[in-house]
């Protein structure tokens, strides 16, 4: 980093103020929904609506979630060879595979919940795969901005989608009436228009050739060969994030579902985007610093950079928590109907956990960045395997406290777990030089 010039440093200073104005709105547009949402939703529809969202998380974790980190961490390498017409055709490949998987997984959801009697989930069900094909679009047309470091893009559609989902979810609750599913419908013509929206930009950003390149490289093999790891730890990881709304829902009520998914929405989720607008800034650099990865060098800049941003994580974890311990009914009587008030005092526990998490996935790009996808598989699945029984046995022991327990006992040991498995893999190169270069 001492190489940094004066011209270098306010470019650095304009990508980042265009990620904390971003950041920022999407942060207060998502405050501001989930205000308005318990305005219109009792706990119950609250908590039908998190469990119906469960069924686009699936999608998301499972199919886009891995596409999306190949697409993202391969526009650097492709730019550096001169190639964004053979990689964004490959992009563009992948993501059809990837429609035509989530069109399958989603009618097999829907002919399930019709053979085994459940068709009052089948509307819910239905909105939410069609958000989640759009949100699998928006999130890889976001990530190929992202990488291109087109920060004001990027900023522009995070907090277009976070204030659009407010006022066309309150629209259509106006006139299909307040349920769950009229919210995923607005939450899905908002992902629509802000798809569509990134097209445009895309084609007028990024410049790419129409004409094919004769040196063609493989970027659909290797995009998917990045990606297919992510997915398969997408099933587990899944299951990890959707077990607490469905254990709650199985041995409490829908009503702490509700409960818990608004006290998630305002603690972890939060801390999670703020502690991601440095992981946001710092991915595009860190795969551009590192390249294919091959060079010791460039590796050992990344590691430092993102053990650094894992102690800012840590450090303003811990700050947080310590002040939401402090004004938890202050924020609570700002940021959510009264029906909800109750259970205020759970909130620091929930930003704690995410805080964890966070420091964790600080770690996760550090090893994405140096091309070791293959190794997170494992801690990936056995935390998600430990988070699942641990969501389990905290909801049939202790109800809503119980699974609040879970969240901070699966965040702790993923981060440690991730600190483990860096050191681990930085020693190796370190023992072995060879292998590095």
């Amino acid at each position: 980093m001492a190489n940094l010039n004066p011209s270098r440093l306010k470019r650095l200073a304009k990508e980042g103020s265009w990620i904390i104005v971003g950041q920022v709105a999407t942060v207060a547009g998502s405050l501001v929904l989930v205000r308005i949402l318990t305005e219109y939703l009792a706990p119950t529809e609250y908590g039908q609506l998190a469990l119906g969202m469960t069924v686009a998380g699936l999608l998301n974790q499972v199919i886009f979630g891995g596409i999306s980190n190949g697409i993202g961490r391969y526009y650097a390498i492709a730019a550096e060879a001169d190639d964004l017409n053979g990689y964004l055709y490959s992009a563009r490949t992948l993501m059809f595979y990837g429609t035509l998987a989530a069109i399958v997984v989603g009618g097999l959801i829907l002919i399930s919940l019709q053979q085994f009697g459940y068709p009052q989930w089948f509307g819910l069900a239905a909105a939410t795969l069609v958000f989640a094909v759009f949100s699998g679009f928006n999130s890889a047309l976001g990530g190929i901005q992202n990488a291109a470091r087109q920060r004001a893009v990027v900023a522009f559609h995070g907090g277009l989608d976070a204030w659009l989902k407010i006022l066309l979810a309150v629209t259509v609750m106006a006139w299909l009436g307040t349920t769950s599913e009229s919210v995923v419908v607005g939450y899905s013509a908002s992902t629509l228009i802000v798809t569509l929206s990134q097209l445009v930009f895309l084609r007028r950003t990024i410049p790419f050739r129409t004409a094919p390149i004769p040196n063609c490289h493989d970027w659909l093999q290797r995009m998917w060969s990045f990606s297919w790891p992510f997915s398969t730890w997408g099933v587990f990881t899944w299951m990890q994030i959707a077990s607490d709304r469905w254990a709650l829902e199985r041995y409490a009520s829908t009503v702490d579902v509700g409960h818990y998914t608004v006290l998630f929405q305002l603690g972890y989720a939060p801390i999670t985007v703020v502690t991601g607008m440095a992981t946001a800034f710092l991915a595009p650099i860190l795969f551009q610093r590192s390249g294919d990865a091959t060079n010791a060098v460039r590796n050992a800049e990344v590691h430092q950079i993102s053990w650094k941003l894992t102690y800012l994580a840590l450090v303003l974890t811990g700050a947080a928590t310590l002040l939401t311990f402090m004004v938890h009914e202050w924020l609570f009587s700002l940021l959510v109907a009264s029906e909800y008030r109750s259970l205020s005092a759970l909130l620091p526990w929930f930003v704690l956990a995410g805080g964890f998490f966070a420091a964790g996935q600080a770690l996760s790009l550090k090893l994405s960045s140096e091309m070791k996808t293959l190794v997170l598989a494992k801690v990936k699945i056995l935390t998600a395997v430990f988070g699942v029984g641990l969501n389990m046995l905290g909801a049939m022991l202790a109800g809503l406290a119980g699974v609040v327990f879970a969240l901070v006992m699966f965040s702790a040991s993923y981060l440690l777990w991730m600190v483990i498995l860096a050191r681990r893999q930085w020693m190796i190169p370190m023992k072995h030089p060879a292998a590095a270069t």
